[in-house]
C-alpha cells in the first residue's frame, strides 16, 4: 500500500475513532425539528404527546415533551411534515412544518384550553404535495418492512426498482435508471457513493440500517455529481434520544434453502445515541442463474453496521457510520458447463487426448468496509456547517475452477482469475444558510479513488489460437508451430499465409502446456467538485439556481462547469404543482475494470482476447449531458396524489459495459452519444380506510449512436445508425397494495404486480434482407428466408425457448442449423417478423412478463405492549412465471427471473 493511502486511512480512522463515542445527526441530508409546547399563559407543558407524519412516505415519529416542555426530532429526511400535539385538557394542535435543510427548524407551539383529540389526520391535499422543482420519491421503512422484495442479497436495489418510476429491472440486483446503464449513485448520510452497487460488483448497505430513502429522478441539484440518472439519498437509523433500548431480532427460512438472521439495537440519551445492526444470509440462489433450474448458485453474506451520534454542545455534534460487509458466492453454471471436455494430454503434439476435466466451478468473494465520520457546527440560528470524511473499500476476488481447463465454455476461451480493489477516500464540507426566502448551500467534495486490478489468464480452448487448420479452414487442436502442419496433412494458419495464429499467445495456451499471463493495472482517480445552490421561495414560486464545477483527473483530465436550474409553481386553489428543471452534468467513466478496458487494447496479449476493434480509442474519456425535465404533481382530496415527468437527455460519450467472455469481469466502454426521451409517473393512495397503495410506471427509450468511442469489446450496430441498447425497455410498472384487516388481532396483507415489457435481446437470431439498420442476416433454406442457428448450442437455444416448426430445443438436442424464418419462434423472446427487425425501431426483446408477489403478516401476534412478536409470510413470483431478464446480453449474459420463492419470517421486537 502506498504511503499516501496509509496516510488517508490513518487520518480518517483517527477521526472516526475519536468520534466513535461522540456523535449526532451531523450529516448533510437530514434535518431536525425542535420546539417548546406551552399553554395560553406561556407556561410550559410537560408530558405532551408530539407527533410528526409525512402521509406520502408514511414516515412518522412520536415524542413527549420533557419537564421544560421541549421536544426534539433529530435525523429527519428533508420533507414536509404534518405535526400534531396532544395533551389532556387542551385542544389538539395540528399544523405543518417543512424540513428542507440541515438548519434546525424551531416550532414553538401554544395549546388552547379545550377538548383533545388523539387522532392524527391529514388536513387536505396540500399535505400531499411538495413545491419542489426536482422530481423525487420518498420511501420510509414503514413501507419496505412490508414490501415483498425479490432479491434477498440486494434488498436496497429491489426496493428502488419497485418503488421508483423510471427504473428498468435487470439481473443480480442491477437496475437501470431513466434509460442509462446503472448510472446511479447513493448518498448515505451525505457520503457520496458512485460505484456500481450490483451484487457482482459490491456489497450494499444493509436495508435494516436504513430509515428512509429519497430517490431523485428529476434533474439533479448542484450538490450531486458523478452518476446522477438516479440519486438515492439514504438516511440511516439512529439511536439518538432513545433512552430505553429499542431493538429487533428476526430470522427467516425459505425456498432454495435461504436462511436469514438479523439483530438491531438502538439506544441513547438526550445528547447521544448508538444504532447497531448485524445480519447474515445463506442461500442456494445467490445470483440470478442462466438456467431456470438452480444449481451451482450457493452464496452467503454478512453485514455489520454501527452508527454513533453525540451532541458535544448546543452547537457542536458529531456522527460516525461504520460498516463492513462480506459476500461469498458461486458463479452459476449452464448445462454447457457440466462435464466439460478438454485436452488431457498431448496438447503440443499432433494427436491431443481429450476427456472430461470436470464441471466449471468459478467463485467470487467481495469484502467491503466503510468509515464515515461527520462534524456539524451550528453557526447561528440560520446557518450550519458540515465537515465529513470517508474511506470505503471494495475488494473483489474471482476464482477460476480448480482445473482451469474446466472453464471452457461456448463463449469462454480463457480461464481467468482476478483480485481487484477500489479504495475511495474523500472529504466533503457544506455550508447551509437559510434566511428569508433563500436557502443557500455551498460545498466542496474531494475524493481520491485508488484502482488496483490483478488478472491472471490463460487460453483453455484448443482451437482458439491454432497453428493449423484443415482444408476447409477449420482450426485444429495440437501443434505449436505452423511449420508442423504440412507433415500432418494440414494447412498452416500462419499470418504470412493469411491465417490468424498469434505466436504471442502461445506461451499462455494452457492446452499446449503454456502458463498463466499476469496482468497488473492501476490508476489513481482524483475528483474535486465545488458547488453553490440557492432555493428561492417567492409567493407561489420556488426557484432552484445552482452551478457546479467538476475537476476530474484520472486516466484523462477534464474540467467542466455545470449549471443547474429549476422552477416550480404551486396553484394552491387546485393543489397543483407545475415544475421544470435543467441540469448539465459531467459523465465520468465507471471505475470497475477501468484500467483493463482503457489499456487492454494496447497490450499485445490482451488485445486479441478482449475483442478489441481497430480504430477504437483505448482510454475512456469523460462526457457531458444536457438533461431536461417537465412535470407536475396533483393532489385529489386528501387520499390521492399523482406525479409525472417528461424526460429528455442527450449525452455525449455515453457509457456502457462489456464483458470478458463468460466471467463476471465487466468493463466500461463508451459510445459516441445517446438520446434518451421518456416519461415517468407515480400515484399514491397514502391511507384510505386502512388501505394504502402506489403505482409507478415509465416508458424510457435508450437510443445509442455508434461509433464506439473507447474501451475494449466489439463494436455493434450499423455504422452511424442508432440502436437500442440492451437495457432499453418500452414500458414497466409496479403496483403495490397494502391493507390492514380490521380487528385487534387481524393481520395486514400486501400485494405487488410488476409488469416489464422486456429488455432488448440483441443476440437473438432473426431474418432481415432489406433493412439498413439490422444485424439479422439473410440466409435461405430451399430458396426461402431462413434463420441461421449454427452459432448457438442446444442449451442456449433451450434457454431462449426457441422452436422450429413447433419443435422446441432441449438441453441436449439443438434445432436444425437453419430454420425457415416463418417457422422460427420463441416462448421467452419476442422475435420481429421477417424483414421487419430494426436495431432502433423494432429490435428483438425479452417477452413481456407480469410477476406477482404477496405477503401477509402480523406485527403483534400476542398483543404485547413493550415486547412484541411478529410473523410474516412472503411469496415472490406467486404464479411461478417462467421468464428471462436477458439473453446473451453483452453486459451480463443470460439470466432467469426468480422462480416461485416462499419465505417465513418470525421476529421479536422490544
Amino acid at each position: 500500500m502506498r504511503p499516501s493511502v496509509r496516510s488517508i486511512l490513518f487520518c480518517v480512522f483517527v477521526l472516526g475513532s475519536s468520534t466513535a463515542f461522540s456523535s449526532l445527526q451531523a450529516q448533510s441530508n437530514s434535518g431536525s425539528i425542535n420546539g417548546t409546547v406551552s399553554d395560553p399563559s406561556g407556561a410550559v407543558i410537560p408530558g405532551a404527546s408530539v407527533s410528526i407524519q409525512n402521509p406520502v412516505s408514511a414516515y412518522s415519529r412520536t415524542s413527549t415533551t420533557d419537564n421544560s416542555g421541549q421536544f426534539h426530532f433529530p435525523n429527519l429526511p428533508f420533507n414536509p411534515y404534518h405535526i400534531t400535539v396532544f395533551k389532556d385538557g387542551f385542544a389538539t394542535f395540528a399544523g405543518d412544518v417543512n424540513v428542507e435543510s440541515v438548519v434546525p427548524v424551531n416550532s414553538n407551539i401554544h395549546l388552547k384550553i379545550g377538548v383533545a383529540s388523539n387522532t392524527v389526520t391529514v388536513e387536505g391535499g396540500a399535505d400531499l404535495i411538495e413545491d419542489d422543482p426536482t422530481a423525487h420519491t420518498d420511501v420510509d421503512r414503514g413501507l419496505f418492512d412490508k414490501l415483498p422484495l425479490e432479491s434477498a442479497s440486494s434488498t436496497l436495489s429491489s426496493l428502488v426498482t419497485l418503488a421508483s418510476p423510471g427504473v428498468a429491472a435487470d439481473s443480480n440486483g442491477l437496475f437501470h435508471g431513466l434509460g442509462d446503464h446503472a448510472s446511479n449513485s447513493f448518498s448515505v448520510d451525505g457520503q457520496p457513493i458512485t460505484d456500481q452497487q450490483s451484487k457482482v460488483f459490491s456489497n450494499q448497505l444493509p436495508s435494516n440500517a436504513v430509515q428512509s430513502l429519497e430517490v431523485i429522478d428529476g434533474a439533479p441539484p448542484a450538490e450531486y455529481g458523478g452518476k446522477t440518472s438516479l440519486v438515492i439519498n439514504v438516511t440511516t437509523r439512529s439511536g439518538m434520544g432513545l433512552t430505553k433500548p429499542v431493538g429487533n431480532v428476526t430470522t427467516s427460512f425459505g425456498s432454495f434453502g435461504t436462511a436469514t438472521g438479523s439483530v438491531d439495537l438502538g439506544y441513547g440519551g438526550k445528547n447521544w445515541g448508538n444504532f447497531f445492526e448485524l445480519d447474515g444470509l445463506n442461500t442456494g440462489r445467490f445470483l440470478d442463474p442462466p438456467e431456470f433450474k438452480v444449481f451451482h448458485d450457493k452464496g452467503n453474506e454478512q453485514n455489520v453496521f454501527d452508527r454513533v451520534d453525540y451532541q458535544i454542545s448546543a452547537a457542536d455534534s458529531v456522527h460516525t457510520n461504520l460498516n463492513y460487509s462480506r459476500s461469498w458466492f458461486e458463479n452459476p453454471n449452464t448445462y454447457d458447463q457440466l462435464n466439460v471436455s478438454n485436452v488431457l494430454s498431448g496438447g503440443s503434439g499432433p494427436s491431443p487426448v481429450f476427456g472430461v476435466v470436470g464441471n466449471t466451478d468459478q467463485r467470487s468473494k467481495i469484502g467491503t468496509f466503510d468509515i464515515a465520520p461527520t462534524y456539524t457546527r451550528i453557526l447561528s440560528t440560520n446557518s450550519v456547517l458540515n465537515v465529513g470524511g470517508y474511506v470505503r473499500r471494495d475488494g473483489y476476488n474471482y476464482y477460476p475452477s480448480v482445473n482451469p481447463l474446466a472453464d471452457l465454455g461456448p463463449i469462454q476461451n480463457e480461464s481467468v482469475s482476478q483480485q481487484r480493489s477500489l479504495l475511495n477516500a474523500g472529504v466533503h464540507a457544506e455550508l447551509t444558510i437559510q434566511k428569508g426566502i433563500n436557502s443557500i448551500k455551498a460545498g466542496t467534495i474531494y475524493q481520491h479513488t485508488f484502482l488496483r486490478e490483478h488478472d491472471d489468464l490463460g487460453l483453455v480452448n484448443a482451437t482458439f489460437n491454432s497453428p493449423c487448420v484443415d482444408g476447409n479452414g477449420n482450426p485444429q487442436p495440437g501443434f505449436t508451430d505452423p511449420a508442423q502442419c504440412g507433415a500432418a496433412g494440414l494447412v498452416s494458419n500462419d499470418p504470412s499465409n493469411g491465417g490468424s495464429f498469434n505466436p504471442i499467445l502461445l506461451p499462455y495456451d494452457l492446452t499446449r502446456s503454456g502458463s498463466l499471463y499476469h496482468y497488473f493495472g492501476h490508476a489513481d482517480i482524483k475528483e474535486l467538485a465545488l458547488y453553490v445552490q440557492d432555493q428561492i421561495k417567492a409567493g407561489n414560486w420556488v426557484f432552484n439556481l445552482g452551478i457546479r464545477g467538476d475537476l476530474y483527473n484520472g486516466l484523462t483530465v477534464t474540467r467542466q462547469p455545470e449549471p443547474r436550474v429549476g422552477a416550480a409553481y404551486n396553484i394552491k386553489q387546485t393543489n397543483t404543482v407545475l415544475r421544470v428543471s435543467y441540469a448539465r452534468t459531467l459523465e465520468t467513466p465507471f471505475n470497475e475494470n477501468l484500467v483493463l478496458s482503457s489499456a487492454g487494447c494496447l497490450n499485445d496479449v490482451l488485445a486479441p482476447l478482449l475483442a478489441c476493434t481497430p480504430g477504437v480509442a483505448g482510454t475512456l474519456q469523460p462526457g457531458f449531458r444536457n438533461e431536461f425535465h417537465a412535470g407536475l404533481q396533483q393532489a385529489f382530496g386528501k387520499n390521492f396524489v399523482f406525479s409525472g415527468d417528461y424526460i429528455w437527455k442527450y449525452t455525449h460519450n455515453a457509457f456502457d459495459f462489456s464483458i470478458f467472455g463468460n466471467t463476471p469481469i465487466f468493463f466500461p466502454i463508451d459510445w459516441h452519444n445517446s438520446k434518451i426521451p421518456g416519461f415517468s409517473l407515480r400515484a399514491d393512495v397514502p391511507n384510505y380506510h386502512r388501505l394504502s397503495a402506489f403505482v409507478v410506471m415509465s416508458s424510457v427509450a435508450a437510443r445509442f449512436f455508434p461509433p464506439q468511442a473507447a474501451g475494449a469489446g466489439a463494436t455493434v450496430g450499423a455504422p452511424g445508425l442508432p440502436f437500442r441498447i440492451d437495457h432499453d425497455e418500452k414500458f414497466n410498472q409496479t403496483t403495490h397494495v397494502q391493507y390492514q384487516i380490521p380487528g385487534r388481532r387481524s393481520p395486514w396483507v400486501g400485494f405487488n404486480w410488476r409488469y416489464d415489457s422486456g429488455l432488448v435481446a440483441g443476440a437473438t437470431p432473426c431474418y432481415n434482407a432489406i433493412g439498413a439498420n439490422t444485424l439479422c442476416g439473410s440466409t435461405t433454406l430451399n430458396g426461402q428466408p431462413a434463420v441461421d442457428l449454427s452459432g448457438l448450442t442446444a442449451d442456449q437455444e433451450f434457454e431462449a425457448g426457441f422452436a422450429c416448426n413447433g419443435v422446441k430445443a432441449t438441453l441436449t438436442t439443438a434445432l436444425p442449423a437453419t430454420c425457415l424464418a416463418s417457422q422460427f419462434t420463441s416462448s421467452l423472446i419476442s422475435i420481429p417478423a421477417p424483414n421487419t427487425e430494426d436495431d432502433d425501431k423494432n429490435p428483438p426483446r425479452i417477452a413481456p412478463r407480469s410477476l406477482f408477489d404477496a405477503s401477509i403478516g402480523d406485527d403483534n401476534l400476542f398483543n404485547g405492549d413493550k415486547r412484541k412478536w411478529s410473523l410474516r409470510l412472503t411469496a415472490v413470483n406467486v404464479g411461478n412465471k417462467y421468464a428471462l431478464y436477458n439473453f446473451l446480453s453483452t453486459f451480463s449474459g443470460t439470466h432467469y427471473v426468480t422462480p416461485r420463492a416462499l419465505t417465513a419470517e418470525v421476529g421479536f421486537h422490544f
